[in-house]
């Protein structure tokens, strides 16, 4: 029998007997408007900014809210096991947290302390390749636990090839390669600050420890980091990449491929076709493509599609614990979560991502319970039902 996450609002009203209450809302829609009041307006643009107006991450936001969860009474709901098998792995709940990259924007720990709060937890952490810490040090940081690469697919295939052989030395099992970002979205809020973080050589730690990039330079990093920044403009995405180009992933890499970026039903079979083990169901966060559908409208008709086939994930949009449960009956497996955990980040470094991850599942275990579940396998379509969504903002 899984723990209960559950016990920790148990543990936080203990603690407030002595006086004590927690560093951090409880409530993680809050955070964004906490780190924007103590962070510089560059990095919380650059994390919580999305594509054009910003319609596609409100439009994720309301599709789940839309969705409104129908308890059932008097079910046994006193043993609870929130563990699920994600791509062949034996997971403690249906949460990983999802690939974010330049974290040392948000906390000098980066993605060591977002790793090691995973570790801590039990979840996956899914590295990005735009990290600030090189893949090895993310590794070590986490001992054994279970870890995934995300791949931004570079133009240049050594490149590639030598950061899959990299991740799979350091034990990260899964591999998740981003589809959406062939490109770099309109992103105003950055724009309306001139603000790249890689072009100041942040979040470029993978490629610049790399020895199949190094390879590509006239002088090492240090004796010119301009042309290092530039070499890695030219070759970090690629606009002519097609499905075929899935095969050499499939060469080089021995273990679960999940796709992530899939909001069509059509790519979803596609990806089966080729081979593919998952799918991601997720608009970057709405930082790709304004006027994107949301990612939660997208779900059914994906997991429609492929789910007797794939493992199918999803991101983009998930906030609450009763976000998790819609995202899972909508036919998601597992779900990533994003931006709350580089905000907890933020704001308190590896406890405030430890907060983050408890929150969710001790508020997805209490749903699920007091709507009549034990496991997150029972939640079905039939839980939900369509209402016309809250006015409001994201």
């Amino acid at each position: 029998m899984g723990k209960h996450w559950a016990d920790f609002q148990y543990e936080i009203y203990l603690h407030g007997m002595s006086g004590a209450v927690p560093r951090l809302p409880t409530d993680l829609t809050r955070l964004e408007e906490l780190t924007a009041q103590r962070l510089g307006p560059g990095p919380v643009g650059y994390v919580a900014g999305g594509a054009g107006d910003g319609s596609t991450a409100r439009a994720n936001r309301e599709a789940l809210r839309r969705r409104r969860i129908v308890p059932r009474m008097l079910r046994d709901v006193h043993q609870r096991d929130l563990s699920v098998e994600v791509l062949g792995r034996a997971l403690p709940a249906p949460l990983a947290l999802a690939p974010i990259g330049v974290l040392s924007l948000m906390h000098p720990d980066a993605e060591s302390a977002a790793a090691r709060a995973a570790a801590a937890q039990g979840v996956p952490y899914v590295l990005s390749s735009a990290s600030s810490t090189p893949i090895e040090q993310v590794a070590e940081a986490m001992g054994d636990a279970e870890r995934w690469f995300q791949l931004y697919w570079s133009k240049d295939r050594e490149v590639t090839r030598s950061f899959l052989g990299r991740a799979r030395t350091s034990g990260f099992s899964v591999l998740v390669v981003t589809l959406d970002t062939p490109l770099l979205a309109w992103r105003p809020r950055d724009l309306d600050q001139a603000y790249l973080p890689f072009l100041h050589g942040v979040g470029t730690a993978n490629y610049f420890s790399d020895p199949a990039f190094r390879a590509g330079l006239a002088k090492p990093v240090h004796e010119d980091p301009n042309a290092a920044v530039m070499h890695f403009v030219g070759l970090f995405s690629d606009p002519a990449k097609t499905w075929p180009d899935l095969a050499f992933l499939r060469e080089n890499w021995d273990g679960p491929i999940v796709l992530k970026g899939v909001l069509h039903p059509d790519d979803a079979r596609l990806a089966a076709e080729a081979g593919m083990d998952g799918v991601v169901v997720s608009n970057h966060g709405g930082r790709q493509v304004a006027g994107a559908i949301g990612a939660a409208d997208a779900l059914p008709r994906v997991a429609q599609a492929v789910g007797d086939r794939l493992t199918v994930l999803f991101d983009s949009g998930i906030r609450t614990g009763d976000d998790i449960f819609k995202a899972l009956a909508l036919g998601a497996r597992a779900v990533l979560v994003g931006r709350p955990y580089a905000y907890g980040l933020g704001l308190d470094g590896q406890p405030g991502v430890e907060h983050v991850i408890r929150c969710l599942l001790a508020e997805l275990d209490l749903t699920l319970a007091l709507s009549g579940h034990t496991t997150p396998t029972s939640v079905t379509a039939t839980d939900l039902v369509e209402g016309p969504g809250e006015a409001g903002g994201a």
